[in-house]
C-alpha cells in the first residue's frame, strides 16, 4: 500500500514523541501490506475500527493516539485524515472530518 501524506504523521510525532516509533512501525507495515479489501485488514490490524467502505480507524500505542484514514482499495492507496490523542478523537465526528 502507498500512503498519501506521511508529512502528516511525521509533523505529529515531531511534537509528540511517545507517537513516533509506533507510528513508524505502523507506516513499516501499511507500505508492506497488500489489502483487496477491509476484511485482508482485519487479519492484520483486529483493533481497527472499519466506519465505512473507505473510512478506518487506527489504533496507535496501545489506543493512546488514534489514527483516521481513507483508503482506496483498488488503488491500494491510504490517505491519512486525521492523527490526535484519545481525548482529541473523543471531540470529532469520525465519519465527517476531511483531510488535515
Amino acid at each position: 500500500m502507498r500512503i498519501v501524506a506521511v508529512k502528516t504523521l511525521k509533523n505529529y510525532w515531531m511534537e509528540n514523541q511517545s507517537a513516533e516509533q509506533p507510528l513508524k512501525a505502523w507506516v513499516q507495515e501499511v507500505t508492506k501490506s497488500d489489502w483487496g479489501n477491509a476484511a485482508q485488514l482485519k487479519l492484520k490490524f483486529r483493533n481497527a475500527s472499519i466506519i465505512n467502505s473507505k473510512r478506518v480507524v487506527f489504533n496507535i500505542k496501545g489506543n493512546v493516539y488514534r489514527l483516521i484514514v481513507d483508503i482506496e482499495y483498488k488503488m491500494k492507496i491510504v490517505f491519512i485524515v486525521w492523527i490526535g490523542n484519545h481525548k482529541e478523537y473523543d471531540k470529532i465526528d469520525v465519519k465527517t472530518i476531511s483531510y488535515d
